[in-house]
């Protein structure tokens, strides 16, 4: 039942919140940022400079400079050798290719050598494919042969999904991490060091009826928060949303309730502000980086990813993205579920476990 202290304490909390305008505008600006670098860019990956190097200034390789200057993936620099070579060494350009004095005739093999920074071997290994298979498009066209066949692939899920609608459920995760962590263990601390518990503890004001206060509160304030991060992907960027939201939004007030009784067990184990400070980062960064919020976690180590399988930020992050991203209900995503309220359980233990009212008021 919502009484009326509840509700004067939930009151308050919201008010208290309000006036901190500083905290609102930046929890704000960062994700929003963020979405907006990904979700502003067009989606087209700028072309590589490549520098060209023609020893055989005949009409074969004219043609072939001509090609690979049409193709889209690369800015072509012709020049001489020496003068490319400066260049790549000063990282003005990503490899060079060397067209041989040899190269006047269709009907025999040419070798092209390729020269590349020792530093960029990696991505030039990446890119290899589909360089080879742009050179190849481009003898073909010069020669005029049919290829023998061609290979199309097909989306089964005929989805349009780019990095910002994967990146998008993972940053609302960070948040309503983030926002449930300082409104529990931060504030538990600073109303014990200002005393307020104390003077709390001789009211009629009962102890679950703060603790309801708090989390009613903080709720209101992530998922008012979060709708405005929603809102402005959704609408301005336009990201992709194949799931139901309601059920999106289930998954983010199980979030937030599981974050809240981690962050009390953070507020109950810490003693000054200082403290619970190290306590959160050490328990927030290690999270950002391991549950998949920015990058997939079959990025990770393979002997990390069990355990990072297991965060409540990738519970929480994983089931968002499940949803949103997968068009998955909430139903479906029982194992995430069960995941967080295993640790809304722990959570609980811990917090009262170790936060007690009397010691606390004394």
């Amino acid at each position: 039942m919502f009484t009326s202290p509840r509700a004067y304490l939930t009151k308050v909390f919201i008010q208290i919140f309000l006036r901190n305008r500083q905290y609102i505008i930046f929890s704000l600006l960062l994700p929003i940022v963020i979405l907006g670098i990904v979700g502003l860019n067009d989606g087209e990956v700028d072309p590589i400079d490549i520098g060209l190097v023609d020893k055989s200034s005949s009409d074969l390789s004219a043609s072939f400079s001509n090609k690979l200057s049409s193709n889209n993936l690369f800015n072509v620099i012709e020049g001489n050798e020496e003068a490319l070579k400066e260049k790549l060494i000063n990282g003005d350009i990503m490899m060079i290719l060397v067209i041989p004095n040899t190269m006047n005739s269709s009907n025999k093999t040419n070798t092209i050598k390729l020269l590349v920074d020792k530093s960029q071997i990696q991505f030039i290994q990446t890119i290899q494919p589909v360089l080879n298979q742009t050179l190849l498009s481009i003898e073909r066209e010069i020669t005029q042969e049919q290829a023998m066949f061609d290979l199309s692939i097909e989306d089964v899920k005929s989805r349009s999904q780019g990095y910002l609608d994967f990146l998008l459920p993972g940053i609302m995760a960070f948040m309503l991490m983030n926002l449930s962590i300082a409104g529990s263990g931060f504030n538990v601390v600073e109303f014990r060091r200002r005393g307020i518990l104390k003077r709390l503890f001789v009211t009629p004001i009962k102890p679950i009826d703060f603790v309801s206060a708090i989390v009613i509160a903080r709720m209101v304030i992530v998922l008012g928060q979060l709708t405005a991060i929603f809102g402005f992907a959704y609408l301005l960027l336009d990201a992709n949303i194949t799931g139901n939201i309601l059920h999106l939004y289930l998954v983010i007030i199980l979030g937030v309730l599981m974050f809240l009784t981690l962050g009390f067990s953070i507020g109950s184990l810490a003693k000054t502000q200082e403290t619970v400070g190290i306590l959160a980062s050490i328990f927030i960064y290690p999270q950002l980086v391991m549950s998949g919020v920015f990058f997939p976690l079959e990025t990770l180590p393979e002997f990390i990813q069990p355990l990072a399988q297991l965060l409540p930020l990738t519970l929480v992050a994983d089931a968002m993205r499940a949803i949103a991203s997968d068009g998955l209900t909430i139903f479906q995503v029982y194992s995430d579920i069960f995941g967080i309220g295993i640790w809304v359980i722990i959570g609980t233990l811990i917090s009262t476990k170790l936060f007690i009212w009397k010691e606390v008021a004394g």
